[in-house]
């Protein structure tokens, strides 16, 4: 919560940058993956606020707006950085988290953080609609 950063590591650095990260979503594609990996990880788990499933975050622009439920609204700051605090879960859940594309870029895949711009209940099988922000897209970026 909050307009300024409060992850420690961050607030170090500089505690009057804005903080992008009041939400944590994952897609539940990764628990799939990850379970098919042999991890049991549920979701909830990996610190995230809220699991989707169908909808490609990691692919989605910086600036999309996710409107879920009736009336909360997130707009998508950028990639979550999972640290290697991870592997304190479980061994070797930081490597499964992480990637490289072809081109040997590497894809974050835990997830993507935003903020709320209009709060409101989120439950369980509520819908979630997206918007897009006007072109041209900006790719996310780990924040």
């Amino acid at each position: 919560m909050g307009k300024t950063v409060k992850h420690r590591s961050r607030v170090a650095q500089n505690p009057n940058q804005p903080n992008l990260r009041q939400v944590h979503l994952i897609h539940s594609e990764l628990f799939d993956e990850l379970r098919d990996a042999g991890f049991r990880v549920e979701p909830g788990q990996l610190g995230e606020n809220i699991t989707t499933r169908g909808i490609d975050l990691l692919g989605l622009p910086t600036n999309s707006k996710l409107y879920i439920g009736r009336t909360a609204v997130i707009e998508i700051t950028g990639l979550r950085n999972p640290c290697a605090q991870i592997d304190h879960f479980q061994s070797g859940l930081l490597s499964a988290v992480l990637d490289r594309d072809d081109s040997g870029n590497l894809v974050r895949k835990a997830g993507v953080m935003g903020i709320v711009l209009t709060g409101g209940e989120v439950r369980v099988g509520d819908p979630v609609r997206i918007s897009l922000p006007a072109e041209p897209y900006r790719p996310l970026e780990r924040v």
